[in-house]
């Protein structure tokens, strides 16, 4: 019998699949740590299931808002990836305010709030959308608690929660940061990947991982929730946006008719800026930027290359990226909707905030 010869051809295919299969994905070093899975807390406001109980009923309870019908989670839904995936958002009477809901998911992390970092801290904020006109509508804070207090069943969580007669602004604003302190999503693939397990990630994402710090998308986000450094709280990492605007991109999406951080300074050198948003389960939070403007991650990070960084990134390394980023996505803890304290025998007038 006659052993037949191999071909070249075949000896070639045969050593390539060898290769390929014998030559592991080389793993790059984690320039991030993983999000860590409990947030910190202010000395004033230490975290309790109490608080956290009473800042969920309070988080979910459109009572508050002047038609009955807005609630924080309306525009930060916390069954979705924190924020409305509208381009803006909808408040009371149905008006739109002029900016993208940011995410509510790892905010704790944030060492300031709201796209021009006017609030230092989460409680700050958590006041803020309840007398905005635009979006809760109520003419005054007092009023609202004219509201909680009018809602018998409240008393005994304020109670629990914070003691005798505190049943004020300042409390129901602790509840509500109390309970947003737990709303982190640790263990994504790429906090797996940081902690040592090179088999989280796949290759494109490890190569996603490579360009996104090459390309220089580190230089603003970076830090376990990819918004920048730590700073001291109510100190906001800022950036302009956007820097390069002799493209077709900034017209196309008016990146720059929003004066950002300079309405709230009134500083000319403040025009444009705008606190740095978390990368962190950026794939479920489309539309993207400050005005949600752009539909798709592929084109927010097309954009971002070009009107931040004046580069132009290949279909491939927009592909990797957008690999990398989406093992940004982490577990999401349960949220169970709260049963709210009824209004028996009387209803609220919701034409006005009175």
């Amino acid at each position: 019998m006659t052993r037949k010869t191999p071909s070249l051809r075949s000896f070639l295919i045969g050593l390539i699949v060898a290769l390929c299969l014998s030559t592991p994905v080389v793993a790059v070093a984690a320039p991030f740590p993983a999000l860590p899975e409990v947030a910190p807390a202010p000395t004033d406001n230490p975290t309790t299931p109490a608080k956290v109980e009473l800042g969920r009923m309070l988080y979910m309870d459109p009572r508050f808002s002047a038609s009955g019908t807005v609630s924080c989670n309306s525009c930060h839904n916390v069954m979705l990836g924190g924020d409305d995936n509208r381009p803006v958002s909808v408040g009371v009477h149905g008006q739109t305010g002029g900016r993208s809901a940011p995410t509510v998911w790892n905010a704790a992390f944030s060492s300031a709030q709201f796209w021009d970092g006017r609030a230092a801290t989460l409680e700050e904020q958590a006041l803020g959308p309840i007398v905005n006109p635009v979006e809760m509508g109520m003419s005054d804070i007092e009023q609202a608690m004219q509201r909680v207090r009018g809602v018998p069943g409240y008393a005994a969580y304020f109670e629990k929660a914070f003691g005798d007669d505190s049943m004020t602004a300042e409390h129901a604003a602790k509840a509500i940061a109390a309970y947003e302190r737990t709303l982190i999503t640790p263990n994504s693939p790429y906090d797996r990947y940081a902690r040592g397990d090179t088999s989280a990630l796949s290759a494109q994402q490890v190569q996603g991982l490579k360009t996104f710090t090459e390309v220089g998308c580190n230089a603003c986000h970076s830090g376990a929730a990819f918004n920048g450094p730590a700073l001291p709280v109510g100190t906001p990492f800022l950036n302009t946006f956007p820097v390069y605007k002799d493209n077709a991109y900034v017209a196309k999406y008016a990146l720059d008719a929003d004066t950002g951080r300079e309405e709230v300074t009134n500083k000319e050198a403040d025009r444009n800026r705008f606190k740095v948003p978390t990368l962190r389960n950026i794939a479920l939070t489309a539309p993207y930027f400050h005005n949600g403007a752009v539909a798709t991650l592929e084109e927010a990070v097309q954009v971002m290359a070009k009107v931040q960084l004046n580069r132009e990134l290949t279909p491939q390394q927009v592909a990797d990226i957008v690999a990398f980023l989406h093992a940004l996505t982490g577990e999401f803890p349960a949220q169970t909707m709260p049963r709210l304290p009824a209004t028996t025998g009387w209803t609220f007038e919701f034409s006005s905030a009175k």
